[in-house]
């Protein structure tokens, strides 16, 4: 038996003269739903149950996967692009696999207030129509910057009567069974993936929409986060890097007297200075890359953005931590040799003189001695951080907070765990690599690459001495991941980058 379409939406005369009952900016309600689409109560009521049992054709009386993706694609919404899984878990409200008409109901109602409100938020002459200036206006605050064509073309593919102008009856058809949040950068990633797609001879294959999103904001906030972060947990810092690279048996209390005899309560702060100058561009680096190519996995892979899977996203956050580190890695060496110098006098030498000695009796080569433990540490470390950051949002989000979006302790606690996580499992090579850094290649009994600190490291101090100073690291890695979290995604939410 033949799927039919459901029925049209009721024709309204003279769409011109649209109706918008709410003049001002504010909460608004169902019935200010039914008055835009001049519809009564129970007319509104028949079109959602015909819509239910549109999707609903062996008469179930529920709807499962098969049946939300078999009724998809008869609308010729493309299946791969997952919507009917994402459509049934925000429907089943119950997690039984299943959507009744009552969770059916429910989602269509929060839908209809979602889409009004943004509809108002664009129709800025509250007219009951939203005019193509407008729409314009609304992507370019929002940061998707669009030419004519393609403002026309999305015009054109929502506004089913050709008349020029969008109006709600026409949005809320277009964006009705789309489960995401209704924000105008989803709203316009939809129309780009679902629709700006032609397989004709003249293929039209948008370039995708980060090409829309002001790079610069993304740097400006992963570099705010990570200056803040370090500059909080520089003694700590210190501290391990001190601990790090003794190859005798080192404890933190007289580490801590030691740091102080030399240089006092500024002395927990050493290289403090350049480490703010390193991580801003490392952290912004970092971030950046991870949207960007969690943008391009997803492209690539025909998902969403945010759903390109655990293996996707480790992918991407180790990527983005390599490309980070190596960057910056220069400054990351000058920095331990800063940190775990000995001073004549109590006189810390400056970064440029310090820098300079190092070119001059080393060569230019020294500046990435150890860089091999070091991307061998940082691409799981940022892999599993970024990762698990994520997955753990995802599920306080699934099976904590019920689809809302998690506040700033729920952040903060899944950037403690994440961070933990990622700074434990990589830690060896974090000696080595500090070891090497603070090591001079001219030194007596220089160490002459990585595996030789391995094993003299294992032969003389055991395994213990891989894991010197993961104390004060994991002191530090807590609050230093917690705060860059935190600041981050309260920057990308000022920023509009949400």
């Amino acid at each position: 038996m033949t799927k039919e379409q459901p029925p049209p939406p009721q024709q309204q005369p003279d769409r011109a003269g649209c109706c918008n009952p709410v003049k001002k900016p504010g909460p608004v309600s169902m019935d200010h739903v039914l008055s835009a689409l001049r519809e009564t109560k129970e007319e509104r009521d028949s079109r959602i149950r015909g819509l239910f049992d549109f999707f609903d054709s062996a008469n179930k009386g529920y709807l499962d996967y098969a049946q939300i993706e078999a009724g998809l694609s008869a609308l010729q919404i493309p299946a791969d692009h997952k919507y009917a899984k994402d459509l049934l878990r925000v429907c089943d409200a119950n997690r039984d696999g299943r959507v009744d008409y009552h969770e059916f109901r429910r989602y269509m109602d929060a839908k209809e207030l979602e889409l009004y409100r943004i509809f108002q938020a664009i129709d800025v002459e509250h007219n009951g129509c939203i005019l193509p200036e407008e729409l314009w206006d609304a992507l370019v605050k929002a940061g998707i910057k669009i030419d004519d064509d393609e403002l026309a073309h999305f015009v054109e593919h929502v506004d089913k009567d050709n008349n020029g102008i969008i109006t709600f009856e026409e949005w809320r058809d277009f964006l009705l069974l789309y489960p995401h949040e209704a924000t105008l950068e989803n709203i316009y990633h939809y129309w780009e993936r679902v629709y700006l797609v032609d397989i004709g001879e003249q293929a039209v294959i948008p370039e995708g929409i980060s090409k829309h999103v002001h790079a610069s904001k993304y740097l400006i906030a992963g570099g705010v986060a990570g200056a803040a972060s370090r500059t909080v947990t520089a003694p700590l810092d210190r501290l391990k890097v001190v601990l790090q690279v003794q190859t005798t048996r080192a404890h933190i209390l007289p580490a801590v007297k030691n740091i102080w005899k030399e240089g006092g309560f500024l002395g927990f702060f050493r290289g403090n200075g350049l480490n703010v100058i390193k991580v801003a561009p490392e952290s912004a680096i970092k971030f950046y890359t991870y949207e960007m190519l969690k943008n391009f996995i997803a492209d690539t892979i025909g998902e969403e953005k945010g759903d390109i899977g655990t293996a996707g996203r480790l992918l991407a956050g180790g990527m983005a931590g390599a490309v980070a580190q190596t960057t910056i890695y220069p400054m990351d060496l000058v920095k331990t040799r800063l940190q775990t110098c000995v001073c004549e006098g109590g006189k810390v030498p400056s970064i440029g003189k310090l820098s300079k000695g190092i070119l001059v009796q080393e060569g230019p080569r020294a500046f990435y001695r150890g860089l091999v433990p070091s991307l061998l540490g940082i691409i799981p470390y940022a892999g599993i951080d970024l990762a698990a950051y994520e997955a753990l949002k995802d599920m306080s989000r699934t099976y904590i907070l019920q689809d809302s979006e998690p506040g700033p302790f729920v952040q903060l606690g899944c950037g403690t765990i994440s961070g933990a996580l990622g700074a434990t499992c990589v830690y060896p090579l974090q000696v080595i690599r500090t070891r090497m850094q603070a090591q001079s290649s001219h030194a007596s009994a220089a160490y002459s690459g990585m595996g030789d600190v391995f094993r003299r490291t294992l032969q003389h101090e055991g395994f213990r001495g891989f894991y010197k100073g993961i104390f004060p690291n994991l002191l530090k890695v807590v609050p230093a991941a917690s705060i860059t979290y935190m600041v981050y995604e309260s920057m990308k939410k000022s920023l509009e980058l949400d």
